[in-house]
């Protein structure tokens, strides 16, 4: 296993849920911290327990790629690598193949789609420089299958899938490791008004930071 001291992790989507529980974990084990999130302010105030030399708090938002560049370069001067990147940012709705305006399709590819995909693109030379870059995306069972009308938020987590793939295929010769962890409900804000599971059968978000966790680090081989 590669060992977490001076590795440098950027994780987006991380002031709650998921990606909260995640910064936590890996920062409680040893690696420094960047996180990435709309609002930094409350970003901070979430993870005040965290602060000190491993930890960096940032602005990310999907939609500006300008913000992309931003928080790596802010995360470059701080800790002077890059070794993992984590795309958690995401949200849902109600969209289907016959209800829902284009505005609430065009959000969904916004925040899961091209959000990844540009800040993987932004992050992928220093990943590449770490010699064990990781790049872990949170796609969904959504993304192997499709069980409700939501199809927008379906079709996002399947091209998810296939950025992991793409990632993972030209980033290997240079040590890159791209993996998808598919959850089904995790016990979130976005999960809130779902009936159909209850809360306790759903998956804890500290549960699954741990297998963030783990392809983090695995070695290359």
């Amino acid at each position: 296993m590669l060992a977490p001291e001076g590795r440098t992790i950027m994780i987006s989507g991380a002031s709650r849920g998921i990606g909260r529980a995640i910064a936590e974990l890996l920062h409680a084990r040893g690696y420094c911290v960047s996180a990435g999130a709309r609002d930094p302010g409350k970003l901070r105030e979430n993870l005040s327990h965290l602060a000190g030399p491993r930890f960096l708090a940032c602005r990310y938002e999907a939609g500006d790629r300008d913000s992309h560049a931003r928080w790596l370069e802010e995360t470059l001067t701080r800790f002077g690598r890059l070794d993992g990147l984590v795309n958690n940012a995401g949200t849902s709705n109600d969209f289907s193949i016959e209800a829902g305006e284009e505005e609430e399709l065009d959000a969904l590819i916004s925040a899961n789609i091209k959000g990844p995909l540009f800040l993987t693109r932004t992050c992928l030379p220093h990943l590449r420089a770490s010699g064990a870059g990781r790049i872990v995306n949170l796609a969904s069972l959504s993304g192997k299958r499709v069980r409700n009308d939501n199809i927008a938020y379906a079709m996002t987590k399947f091209a998810l899938m296939a950025l992991t793939h793409g990632t993972r295929r030209i980033g290997w010769e240079d040590g890159v490791r791209a993996t998808a962890l598919c959850p089904g409900f995790v016990a979130t804000d976005l999960t809130a008004g779902v009936t159909k599971v209850s809360r306790s059968d759903m998956i804890a978000p500290e549960d699954l930071a741990h297998l963030a966790e783990t392809v983090i680090a695995l070695p290359n081989t």
